[in-house]
């Protein structure tokens, strides 16, 4: 059940932020000013730039799968700097992601799961999905729609959201 609440969706919000960062590569190319100036943009002065909104998006999507599945993740060393060293970080994680498989998440409900940052402290696998990897995804993501935005790029709702899976 964690696999079907949390891969596929990582997936397509990370496929949303590529195009909604690939919206803000166009913006800044028509404005003509450097791409750069967004990535480093934030929306409060104590609030990570858009760039740490990406690495944290991509973070959270991997590392939620590595310690749900044990599959070993990419790495990335943060150093990303244009647009293009974005893109290939996100297409990675996404490339990581779509190798997992059902199978892989079997018994991870109940897995012990913690972080660093916890000292020592743990949760289940179902009360980290629901109430730290899935909240925390969607706020980065939020966060860097939300920079983009702000800085006048056209995003709305329906960059944010994807494409529907509607029936007839």
């Amino acid at each position: 059940m964690l696999y079907e609440i949390t891969v596929p969706y990582f997936i397509k919000m990370l496929h949303n932020l590529e195009h909604i960062l690939e919206k803000g590569a166009r913006y800044a190319e028509t404005k003509k000013f450097d791409m750069d100036v967004l990535l480093h943009s934030r929306l409060a002065p104590d609030q990570f730039p858009l760039t740490r909104q990406i690495q944290i998006a991509c973070d959270t999507a991997k590392l939620a799968a590595f310690r749900l599945t044990e599959k070993p993740a990419p790495t990335h060393a943060d150093t990303e700097k244009t647009y293009a060293e974005f893109q290939e970080r996100i297409k990675s994680t996404i490339q990581y992601l779509e190798s997992l498989s059902a199978a892989d998440f079997k018994g991870s409900e109940t897995k012990q799961i913690t972080t660093p940052r916890w000292e020592g402290q743990w949760v289940t696998g179902a009360e980290f999905v629901s109430h730290h990897a899935l909240p925390n995804f969607y706020f980065h993501v939020t966060t860097a729609y939300s920079i983009l935005r702000h800085n006048g790029v056209d995003v709305g709702k329906k960059d944010y959201l994807g494409a529907m899976p509607f029936k007839k």
